[in-house]
């Protein structure tokens, strides 16, 4: 009796694929410590002298931003509607809406549908929230009868980060890190 001969098999399990990306597919964002809450404060756009955010995606292709929403003091941040769909994770402190019955806490995750209209609260003796955000379309900022006060999406958040990286010396462009 022969015995055939076993060919060797090759373990390909660790090597990269091999073809080409697709044509015309944006690059990778790759932002080391993005979840670094304390780190570089230029990072920290602001919106008002207790409010910033620090920017992880800016998809002016898809309509949809990534961002971590910095609080740092307790009261009404705003009331808005959203036309899209927002995916939150609480990663520091406390905040809630006025019209539910939930408090989001450090690790918590909530879903928010497109159309709903709610008032976001830091409750007392929260120093500090910390959330990521992200948001599918823009909002709008509305009284409590649901009169438009306002309008935010990527675009106008990008205009935001623009201006504060030319205002503390890194230039517009340094946004462009974050835009698909």
């Amino acid at each position: 009796m022969t015995q055939a001969l076993e060919k060797p098999t090759l373990d390909t399990s660790k090597v990269a694929y091999q073809l080409p990306q697709p044509t015309g597919m944006m690059p990778d964002i790759f932002l080391g410590g993005a979840m670094d809450l304390d780190g570089d404060e230029r990072d920290w756009v602001p919106q008002s002298a207790d409010v910033s955010f620090r920017p992880l995606v800016l998809s002016v292709s898809q309509g949809y931003y990534v961002n971590i929403l910095r609080v740092r003091s307790s009261g009404i941040l705003s009331r808005h509607r959203h036309s899209g769909p927002v995916h939150a994770f609480t990663l520091r402190g406390s905040w809630h809406y006025l019209e539910h019955d939930w408090v989001a806490k450090a690790g918590d995750y909530a879903f928010e549908p497109p159309g709903e209209t709610h008032t976001l609260v830091v409750p007392d003796g929260v120093e500090e929230m910390a959330t990521l955000f992200h948001v599918t379309g823009g909002y709008t900022y509305v009284d409590p009868h649901g009169k438009a006060l306002g309008y935010e999406d990527v675009f106008t958040k990008l205009e935001n980060v623009r201006r504060h990286y030319e205002r503390i010396g890194l230039g517009a462009d340094h946004a462009n890190r974050f835009v698909r």
